[in-house]
């Protein structure tokens, strides 16, 4: 029996089939609307990331101290993004077990 790779042909069709549900009206394990802020983010930092390695070498502290703070607060404000979206699913998700737990009653 050969090896298993976790990047198979079976999981590549799995990740096409995730990627298509979730423009279609079928039900998707990832979130749309995570997918797409990541792909901006990522878009994001090789703009920044080109930017930087194209003028380290002319840059001041101060503009080192600048591009650092702008990553800063790109990571932070994703990482809230995150957790509002968290915090508020399980509002909704608490909320439909109190409702489904008095209809039961």
């Amino acid at each position: 029996m050969g090896k298993r790779y976790f990047f198979g042909w079976d999981n590549i069709k799995w990740a096409i089939r995730e990627v298509v549900s979730l423009y279609s009206d079928k039900r998707s394990l990832f979130s749309k609307k995570r997918i797409e802020s990541s792909i901006a983010f990522l878009i994001a930092q090789w703009g920044m990331i080109y930017f930087l390695i194209e003028r380290v070498g002319e840059m001041t502290t101060s503009e080192v101290i600048s591009w650092s703070a702008v990553e800063f607060i790109i990571a932070g404000y994703t990482v809230n993004q995150i957790q509002k979206e968290k915090k508020n699913e399980s509002k909704v998700k608490e909320g439909n077990d109190e409702n489904t737990s008095s209809e039961i009653r």
